[in-house]
C-alpha cells in the first residue's frame, strides 16, 4: 500500500495562503494530528522552510514531537491550552478558560501564553462576561495573542461571520496585543478576518474550503489477485453483492484498519486505473476491498484511492465525510513516502 505525500504541494499551499493575507499579517501553519496524518516530523521541516515559524497543535506531546524538529526560533502554540501535568517546556498554552488562566499563572515561572476567547462556537475559550471579568488582570499578564475560531467560515455568505468578527473587534480593540481569527476558511474571507497572525491548516494538506490547493495526497492500493465469478456467485462477508454477468474481480490490500470506512461500501465508492472508474463491490473487509474490473483491458498492478481523478474532499464525500477527517483517519500501516517536486 502505498501513500505518496507531496512535500512541495504542501508548501507551495502555505505559500499561496500567505500571498493572500493581509498587510503586515503572519501566516502560522496547524499541524496538529501529525499534521493531519501525513507526517508532522516531515511536513513541519517543509513548511518552516517556505517561511512559517509559528506552528499550531493540539497537545502539548504533539508540540514537544516538533520542537527538535523546529529549532528554538520558531513558536509551537498549544491549542489545549494548560493541562495539569502537560509537558510545556518550550511551548505556547492557548488558555482555553479562566480556570486554564489562574492555573498557569500560578506555575509558569515567565514563558508566553496565548489566550482563546469565544466568540460564538461555545466550545473552549473565554466567554465574552468572564473576558471582560478578567480582561485587565489577563492583558496585565502579558498574553502574545488574542484569539478566536470562526464556526462557518468554509460558507462565506453565512451572516455569523461578520457578527463573529464584529465581536471579536469589541472585545480586542484597544488591548495592544496581536491577534488571531482566522484558519483556511477566515484566510479566503478576506483581509479583515486576518489581524496579525493566520492559521491555515486543512488547506495546508489540500483539502477544502481551498479549491485552489495543489493536491498532496495519493494513495494506491496493490491488486493481489484477480478471479473471475459467474453470474449469481456473491463477494464479501454477507454475499452483500450478486454479479449480474460473468465478472472480473480484483482485490486490493486496504480496508477499514487503515481508515477506509466500512460504510463507504454500498455508497458508490470507486478505485481509478488512471482515470478509469473501478467500482467498488461487496463489503469492505479489515484489510482487503473488491472491485469489479471486468471493463478494463489490463488490470494494473495498483489501484487508486485517492489521487488526481478522487480528491481527498471527493473521496470523503462518498461516504458522507469531510477532507478533515480522511486525512487523519489514514492508517499506520501505509508505506508512506515522500517527493519534493519543487
Amino acid at each position: 500500500m502505498g501513500l505518496t505525500i507531496d512535500l512541495s504541494a504542501i508548501a507551495a499551499n502555505w505559500q499561496a495562503l500567505a500571498a493572500k493575507a493581509g498587510p503586515g499579517t503572519r501566516t502560522g501553519a496547524v499541524v496538529k494530528a501529525d499534521a493531519y496524518g501525513l507526517g508532522a516530523a516531515r511536513a513541519v521541516p517543509a513548511l518552516q522552510a517556505a517561511g512559517a515559524q509559528d506552528f499550531f497543535v493540539y497537545g502539548a506531546h504533539e508540540g514537544q514531537a516538533i520542537r527538535p524538529v523546529l529549532g528554538t526560533g520558531a513558536r509551537i502554540f498549544v491549542l489545549e491550552g494548560h493541562v495539569p501535568g502537560a509537558p510545556m517546556e518550550g511551548l505556547i498554552p492557548c488558555l482555553a478558560s479562566p480556570e486554564q488562566f489562574f492555573r498557569d499563572r500560578s506555575t509558569r515561572p515567565s514563558g508566553q501564553f496565548a489566550v482563546q476567547i469565544d466568540t460564538g462556537m461555545n466550545r473552549v475559550g473565554f466567554a465574552p462576561a468572564a473576558w471582560a471579568d478578567l480582561r485587565a488582570e489577563v492583558l496585565a499578564a502579558g498574553p502574545v495573542l488574542l484569539m478566536s475560531h470562526l464556526y462557518s467560515a468554509d460558507v462565506p455568505e453565512d451572516p455569523t461571520n461578520a457578527r463573529q468578527l464584529a465581536l471579536f473587534r469589541e472585545l480586542t480593540d484597544g488591548t495592544g496585543v496581536p491577534r488571531s481569527l482566522a484558519a483556511t476558511g477566515g484566510v479566503l474571507l478576506g483581509h479583515e478576518y486576518h489581524f496579525d497572525l493566520t492559521r491555515p491548516g486543512v488547506g495546508l494538506f489540500g483539502g477544502l474550503p481551498f479549491a485552489d490547493a495543489m493536491p498532496v495526497v495519493t494513495l494506491d492500493l496493490p491488486v493481489i489477485q484477480t478471479r473471475w465469478i459467474e453470474p449469481g456467485e456473491t463477494v464479501g462477508y454477507g454475499g452483500a453483492w450478486t454479479a449480474a454477468r460473468r465478472t472480473r474481480i480484483a482485490t486490493v490490500s486496504g480496508g477499514y484498519a487503515d481508515g477506509i470506512p466500512r460504510a463507504a461500501a454500498g455508497r458508490g465508492l470507486k478505485l481509478w486505473a488512471g482515470e478509469t472508474a473501478v467500482p467498488v463491490v461487496g463489503r469492505i473487509s479489515m484489510d482487503t476491498i473488491t472491485c469489479d474490473v471486468t471493463d478494463l483491458a489490463d488490470v494494473p498492478a495498483e489501484l487508486s484511492l485517492i489521487g488526481p481523478a478522487e480528491p481527498i474532499d471527493a473521496y470523503a464525500a462518498v461516504f458522507g465525510s469531510i477532507g478533515y477527517e480522511a486525512l487523519t483517519a489514514l492508517g499506520r500501516r501505509y508505506a508512506r513516502r515522500y517527493v519534493d517536486n519543487a
